[in-house]
């Protein structure tokens, strides 16, 4: 594992939330944890897609991964099902909120809103062409 990387309690966390590796239908997935730590990398540096680490697997697949369950909302629900474990643990503190947005790739904005000490509440992906106040409503629309 390199740093920055899920560790392996991350990813026992995380896997079971995750679609299956195999598909009903078609051929086995790349896997999971190596292509979400390529969009990681991705989200961390700001990169461009073509410059992802070999490590990572071909930058379409992991570029496809990303898009494709942003398109089916499984990066929403992931994020819900792990918030909804940090409240039940008591380790979500809803009176204070903090926004940020950062670049999260060549063409995606990454808007967050964090609760307490950090905890994350929601986040909103956008264009990386839009200006960062843009996200600001639908993040304190988001979460409760």
């Amino acid at each position: 594992m390199k740093r920055k990387e899920l560790t392996n309690t991350q990813w026992e966390r995380l896997q079971p939330l995750l679609p299956p590796q195999k598909p009903q239908t078609g051929r086995r997935a790349s896997d999971h944890r190596v292509i979400i730590n390529g969009i990681l990398w991705m989200l961390r540096t700001g990169a461009p897609w073509r410059d992802l680490p070999e490590r990572y697997g071909p930058w379409g697949t992991v570029a496809s991964r990303f898009y494709r369950w942003r398109k089916a909302g499984i990066w929403q629900r992931l994020f819900e099902a792990l918030q909804q474990q940090a409240d039940a643990a008591g380790k979500m503190n809803w009176a204070m909120h903090y926004v940020d947005g950062s670049q999260g790739g060549f063409s995606t904005k990454v808007h967050l809103r964090a609760a307490g000490e950090k905890a994350l509440m929601t986040f909103e992906l956008s264009p990386g062409q839009r200006h960062e106040a843009l996200g600001f409503e639908p993040l304190m629309a988001g979460g409760q």
